[in-house]
């Protein structure tokens, strides 16, 4: 798991003086709202990988033709107890296949991390009153105390009961 600090971050979001500009020029490391990508995806140039901010009640069927031009997806957590992004990221990898960076953002919290990283996600910028050491130790201990979970997820597809005996162990 990648832990962003959003001062030092690569990828930018492109605003202008009164909020997200509506048609933005192409460029390396663009970070686009949902609404400026779909503005200009017609003339986005395949090579450039773009970078899309999706709110988690956004349907993320939509950009499933998008996707090869996309380097990095962007899900929001308003309030760490809505869990749509969740949904969100697993469709991204395990539906659509997408290679690219999933970002957790928002109200995200330690707690959260070992659910993130079974859903997708590769990348968090946690919340401003959490610390990076505790979320490094947490995810050094995973999948300590939860040696196998029943349910599949992206890190391991089939369910506990599924798996041989040796994948069990």
């Amino acid at each position: 798991m990648k832990f962003i600090d959003s001062h030092r971050d690569a990828w930018h979001t492109v605003v202008g003086e009164d909020g997200p500009m509506p048609h933005p020029n192409p460029g390396p490391n663009r970070l686009l709202t949902l609404e400026q990508w779909h503005a200009v995806r017609e003339h986005w140039p395949a090579e450039v990988k773009a970078g899309v901010i999706v709110p988690n009640d956004a349907d993320i069927e939509t950009l499933e033709a998008c996707l090869p031009r996309l380097g990095l997806v962007v899900l929001q957590f308003p309030k760490w107890v809505d869990g749509r992004a969740y949904s969100q990221a697993r469709i991204l990898r395990r539906r659509y296949r997408f290679a690219g960076e999933v970002r957790a953002t928002g109200d995200v919290v330690v707690d959260m991390l070992p659910l993130l990283q079974r859903t997708g996600f590769d990348a968090v910028v946690l919340r401003g009153d959490q610390k990076l050491d505790i979320a490094q130790r947490l995810l050094a201990s995973f999948p300590a105390p939860f040696p196998a979970h029943y349910q599949g997820d992206v890190l391991q597809h089939q369910p506990l009961f599924a798996r041989s005996g040796a994948e069990q162990a």
